[in-house]
C-alpha cells in the first residue's frame, strides 16, 4: 500500500514531460473549419502535419519545440484552396502582355507598342486580358492596326475568358487559317470574305497550337513566380483545370525536387493522349500532386457569346451560342468514366450546356453516389434543372467574381428573366448543402479575398450596385470560408488530409492580421497575408515596410 503514492508521483512526473515537435503556433485565433467550426488558440505541428489543437496553455505545456510561432493575436485559417484555376497557363502568361483593365482597343495597342519597344521581341507577341465589354464600343476589334504595327511578327491576343482571341495576318498565315475555313465548336470570323482576325473558342487553338513552347528553364522560372504569387495571397492548393498529362508530370518532377511546393489537383484535358496515359497508369497521388479527373469543355463563354443557350441571346437574335463538341462525344466520355475510378468535370456556362451535361451525368450516376462529378461554372441554369445537382450529387464548382465581373452586361446577353437564374450560388449550394469556390485565374484575379468579397457582398470595388447584385444568392461568411477550404478539398477527394486544421491533417495554413469573418468590405479587399505555411514550412512572409 505504501508503494501507491510513489508510483502515482512517478506516473505524474513522466506525463508532465513535454513531447518535442517541429513547431508550436501559440496565441492565435485559429478557425479550424472542422465540422463544429471550432475556434482554438494553438497548434502543435510535427512532420508537416497537425498533432493537436487547443488552448495555448495546454499546447505549450504538453509539447515543446525550438520553433515557436507567437501569433500575437493574429487570425489563422486553413490554407486557401482554389477549386478552379489555370495554374500552368497562368504561369506561362506571366511572360506575355497584360491587357486587363484596358478601356479601349487603342489602349490595347498602346500596351503592345510599349511592350515591343521595351522588350524588342523577335518571335511571337502574346497578350491576354482584353474585354470588349469594358469598352465604349462593345464590339470585337479587327486586325488592321495589328497588321500595320507588326507586319513581320505573329501576334495573338487572348480575350480575358480565354474563349476568344484576335490574331494578326502573320499569325493566321503561320497557322494556315484561311477565310471560309470552318470547324466544330468555333468561329473564324470573316467580313466581306476576308479574315477579321477574330477567333472564337476552338478556332483559337488553330493559332495557339502554332506557338513554340518556351524552354524548360523558362517554364520553371515562370512556375516558381506563379507559385510565389499564390502563396502571397494564401493559396496552398490550386485545381489546375485542363492541362496535358506531360505538364502534370513536369510539375510533379519539380515538386519531388522541392522546387515547387504548391499542391496541385490536376484535371487532364479532354484529349485521347490524356485518357490513354491515365487509364494505363492509374491515378497519381502524392502529398503535392493529385491526378484523377478529366476536364471536359461543354460550351464557350457568355462574354464572347459562345455560351450555349436554350433561347437566343437577348442582344443577338437567332444566335444561341454552341457546344464545343457533340452530345455523342460527351455521352461517350461519361460512359467510359462511369466505369472507371476517374472524376468527370465539365465546363458549362449556358443553360442549354448545363442541361445537356446534367442529363448525361444523370444517365450514368445513381441518385445516391459519391463520384463527385462536377460542373465547372454552372453559370446560367434553367429553373427546372437546379434539382438535378442534388438528386444526382453533382457538384457545382463556381467562381463568385464572375458574377461581379459580368453583372454590368449579363442582362444584355440574357434578358432580365433569364438573368435571375444566373450566378445563383446560394441556390446551387442548397442542392447538396456544400459548394466549392474558385477564381478561374487568370480569367479573374488570383486573390481569394476577392472571391470572399464577391460571394458575400456581390458588389464591385466601388460598392456597386447598392444592396448587391442579386443579393438573394449571396453566401454567408462561414459558408464562403468552407467553400475556399474544406468544401474545395472535398470536391477533390482530399477532405481527409486538408481543408481544415485538425489532428492528422496537413499543416497548411495562412496567417491574417484581421478576422476575415468580421471585416468590412473594404478591409477584405485590402487584406494582406502575414504568412503562408505549407506542411508546416513557411513559404511566404510579408515584409513590413
Amino acid at each position: 500500500m505504501k508503494l501507491f503514492p510513489i508510483l502515482f508521483f512517478a506516473s505524474f512526473f513522466l506525463k508532465s514531460e513535454p513531447t518535442p515537435v517541429d513547431m508550436l503556433v501559440l496565441n492565435a485565433k485559429i478557425y479550424t473549419v472542422d465540422s463544429a467550426f471550432t475556434i482554438v488558440e494553438a497548434m502543435a505541428i510535427d512532420k508537416g502535419k497537425i498533432v493537436e489543437t487547443g488552448s495555448s496553455s495546454h499546447i505549450s505545456t504538453k509539447y515543446s519545440s525550438k520553433n515557436i510561432v507567437d501569433a500575437k493575436g493574429a487570425f489563422i485559417y486553413p490554407g486557401f484552396i482554389d477549386a478552379h484555376a489555370h495554374f500552368y497557363g497562368y504561369a506561362l502568361g506571366l511572360n506575355t502582355v497584360n491587357l486587363t483593365e484596358t478601356n479601349s482597343w487603342e489602349a490595347v495597342l498602346a500596351r503592345l507598342k510599349k511592350f515591343a519597344n521595351e522588350n524588342k521581341p523577335k518571335g511571337w507577341i502574346l497578350g491576354r486580358g482584353w474585354d470588349q465589354n469594358d469598352w465604349a464600343v462593345k464590339e470585337f476589334p479587327t486586325k488592321e492596326k495589328l497588321d500595320q504595327l507588326f507586319p513581320n511578327q505573329p501576334v495573338l491576343l487572348i480575350r480575358i475568358d480565354g474563349h476568344a482571341a484576335i490574331a494578326n495576318q502573320n499569325a493566321l498565315d503561320l497557322a494556315g487559317v484561311r477565310a471560309g475555313d470552318t470547324l466544330r465548336g468555333g468561329i473564324i470570323e470573316t467580313k466581306n470574305g476576308k479574315l477579321t482576325g477574330v477567333l472564337i473558342d476552338n478556332a483559337v487553338d488553330l493559332v495557339s497550337s502554332s506557338i513554340p513552347a518556351p524552354a524548360p528553364a523558362e517554364i520553371v522560372s515562370l512556375l516558381k513566380k506563379a507559385q510565389q504569387n499564390c502563396f502571397e495571397v494564401g493559396l496552398t492548393t490550386v485545381d489546375d483545370c485542363g492541362i496535358d498529362y506531360t505538364h502534370a508530370l513536369f510539375m510533379d518532377s519539380l515538386q519531388k525536387a522541392d522546387i515547387l511546393k504548391m499542391r496541385i489537383y490536376a484535371m487532364l484535358s479532354d484529349a485521347k493522349r490524356n485518357y490513354d496515359f491515365l487509364f494505363a497508369n492509374g491515378k497519381i497521388k502524392t502529398d503535392r500532386m493529385h491526378v484523377r479527373s478529366f476536364k471536359i469543355y461543354g460550351d464557350g463563354a457568355l462574354g464572347s457569346r459562345g455560351a450555349c443557350l436554350l433561347s437566343p441571346y437577348h442582344d443577338q437574335k437567332e444566335w444561341h451560342g454552341f457546344l464545343l463538341n457533340t452530345l455523342q462525344h460527351f455521352d461517350s466520355v461519361a460512359s467510359v468514366l462511369a466505369n472507371s475510378e476517374f472524376q468527370m468535370c465539365t465546363h458549362a456556362i449556358g443553360d442549354s450546356a448545363n442541361r445537356s451535361i446534367l442529363n448525361i451525368y444523370a444517365k450514368y450516376l445513381n441518385d445516391k453516389n459519391d463520384r463527385r462529378w462536377r460542373i465547372e461554372h454552372a453559370q446560367v441554369v434553367h429553373p427546372s434543372d437546379f434539382a438535378s445537382f442534388g438528386q444526382y450529387n453533382i457538384i457545382p464548382s463556381v467562381q463568385p467574381t464572375h458574377a461581379t465581373s459580368d453583372m454590368y452586361w449579363a442582362g444584355e446577353r440574357l434578358g432580365s428573366e433569364r438573368e435571375n437564374h444566373a450566378y445563383a450560388y446560394k441556390k446551387l449550394m442548397e442542392q447538396n448543402g456544400w459548394i466549392p469556390l474558385g477564381t478561374d485565374f487568370p480569367v479573374e484575379h488570383i486573390s481569394p479575398f476577392k472571391t470572399f468579397y464577391a460571394a458575400v457582398f456581390r458588389i464591385d470595388a466601388k460598392g456597386f450596385p447598392q444592396g448587391g447584385y442579386q443579393k438573394e444568392n449571396a453566401l454567408n461568411v462561414e459558408d464562403v470560408l468552407r467553400g475556399m477550404t474544406i468544401w474545395a478539398a472535398r470536391a477533390n477527394f482530399e477532405e481527409d488530409e486538408k481543408g481544415s486544421l485538425e489532428k492528422g491533417k496537413l499543416a497548411d495554413f495562412v496567417i491574417l492580421p484581421k478576422d476575415l469573418l468580421k471585416c468590412s468590405p473594404q478591409e477584405i479587399l485590402s487584406m494582406k497575408v502575414l504568412a503562408t505555411y505549407v506542411g508546416g514550412e513557411k513559404v511566404y512572409e510579408r515584409k513590413l515596410k
